[in-house]
């Protein structure tokens, strides 16, 4: 359930954890940000550092492991946290300008990727698909917000939702992990043998 063995006999320790705790606080942070119940600028400056690296480094743990869907996932996730805080400290500094447009097909992407990495999750858990189609619904709706057709709070909500639930995931594989046994229920897929 929390280690795994590589061919040298390593034992790495399953990185899930770290990176959805590094991606559902900061989607968190970030969602209150935008829908106007801090005015801080904290979530970008920690969307370097837990959204982004941590989500990085456990993305080259799970590579580590033989983790193709754990790489992609926590590496692509992680690089974007940390592509969004430079994007908008760039604009702070009067570096670029953000526009509404781009900044909505950027989202439209990103949903694009996060659709076909919910399909790859119909493979592992019910927490898994839970989080990555509400995100995907979200990258739309922000993508539809940059478009001047969906306000902020409804976004900002979706959003909420979205890192609660991968809190929810990270506390359960730290849980489950710790006492050996299921306490936080996953909903595990289990794979059908061919």
């Amino acid at each position: 359930m929390s280690k795994e063995a590589t061919k040298e006999g390593v034992i790495w320790a399953n990185p899930g954890a770290l990176g959805l705790a590094g991606f559902g606080f900061n989607t968190i942070l970030l969602q209150v940000h935008n829908i106007g119940w801090i005015p801080s600028t904290m979530p970008l400056i920690w969307g370097f550092f837990w959204g982004g690296m941590a989500q990085v480094i456990a993305g080259i743990i799970d590579a580590r492991r033989g983790d193709t869907f754990g790489l992609t996932a926590f590496t692509s996730f992680g690089v974007f946290w940390i592509g969004l805080a430079f994007a908008f400290l760039l604009e702070w500094l009067g570096v670029v300008k953000l526009d509404g447009p781009g900044l909505a097909w950027t989202m439209i992407v990103w949903g694009i990727f996060t659709g076909y990495m919910t399909i790859g999750a119909l493979r592992i858990s019910r927490v898994h698909v839970t989080i990555l189609a509400s995100l995907t619904v979200l990258f739309f709706l922000l993508a539809g917000h940059f478009f001047g057709a969906v306000p902020a709070l409804v976004a900002g909500i979706e959003g909420i939702f979205v890192g609660a639930a991968a809190v929810y995931g990270s506390a359960a594989m730290i849980i489950n992990a710790q006492y050996g046994r299921w306490i936080l229920p996953i909903g595990l897929i289990h794979k059908k043998s061919s």
